[in-house]
């Protein structure tokens, strides 16, 4: 199947000169046309300048190009779009315009006061985007692929488009699901601890592994909290890349509890590539692509 474009948020940090060198790889691997974007603050216009922004867009551009350096090719620098507006919604609106099928975002760690007043970009953009986003840390060899999923909706295209970039770029593909412990509640009945586990044991092995189509995935279950046992995974088997998928909580769930994915991205183990339920159009196209074509790994 054939890949649409990257779009790759761009600004003056380390990160995203990472983040845009990385994706340029990605796209010369899958044949697919990588765009560079940058977020500009909105500004009050001054007189009647029909074009208030001109300038200032040149000097965000000009400093965007001097932060990338040597890192991006100068097409793709000379393609460089600068756009109003606050971060996630740019990116949301550059992947509408140039119907994109992957968002590419360096990462960056944030302290608690700034995730609590205004959370990151790359959380930002995972609350709302439609596309897959893949979070990096540095500029990575993706050789291992970890993707974690449990017994939601969002197994499916989770499990679909860890298997599509493995296969782009020949990486070994584990998959593992977490089963957690039931909540203690008053005055409620709790089954046999035993008999639960087996339970789901079962359940993920037919309702979950059932859906790899790649031969060889290793296939593992895990007892325990679901983003301490996937950090833990992830470290001891020095994973490259790890794919989860995302629910699309509401906003009070996420300030009470948070989400396993947010806290990811904010702990970042390694590049991360989020992938929402809405993706699950493009995990049939991918899925039913490799019905049809033999895959192919480079090692």
């Amino acid at each position: 199947m054939s890949w649409k474009p990257i779009v790759v948020g761009v600004d003056t940090s380390p990160e995203a000169a990472s983040a845009a060198a990385f994706a340029v790889l990605v796209a010369q691997r899958a044949t697919a046309a990588c765009h560079l974007v940058h977020a500009a603050p909105e500004v009050p216009a001054r007189g009647r300048n029909p074009y208030p922004y001109t300038r200032l867009d040149e000097q965000a551009r000009t400093q965007v190009v001097a932060a990338l350096g040597n890192r991006v090719p100068t097409p793709v620098l000379k393609a460089l779009s600068v756009r109003r507006g606050l971060p996630a919604a740019v990116v949301r609106g550059a992947v509408a315009a140039l119907g994109a099928e992957l968002v590419v975002l360096g990462g960056k760690h944030h302290s608690t006061l700034g995730r609590w007043w205004g959370g990151s970009t790359s959380v930002n953009v995972a609350r709302s985007t439609t596309v897959p986003l893949l979070v990096t840390a540095g500029e990575p060899a993706i050789r291992r692929v970890l993707v974690a999923v449990d017994q939601s909706g969002a197994a499916r295209p989770t499990l679909a488009a860890a298997e599509r970039y493995a296969t782009l770029f020949g990486a070994e593909l584990h998959a593992l699901s977490v089963i957690e412990p039931l909540p203690v509640l008053p005055e409620v009945p709790q089954p046999e601890a035993t008999d639960y586990d087996k339970l789901l044991e079962q359940t993920v092995t037919h309702d979950i592994w059932s859906l790899i189509r790649t031969p060889g995935v290793d296939t593992l279950v895990r007892y325990g909290a679901a983003l301490e046992t996937i950090l833990r995974e992830a470290a001891q088997w020095r994973a490259d890349l790890l794919v989860v998928g995302s629910h699309g909580k509401g906003w009070v769930k996420r300030m009470l509890v948070g989400s396993v994915t947010e806290r990811l991205i904010n702990n970042l183990p390694t590049s991360l590539l989020v992938v929402p339920i809405a993706a699950a159009a493009v995990g049939s196209e991918a899925r039913e692509s490799q019905r049809r074509e033999p895959v192919e790994q480079d090692h």
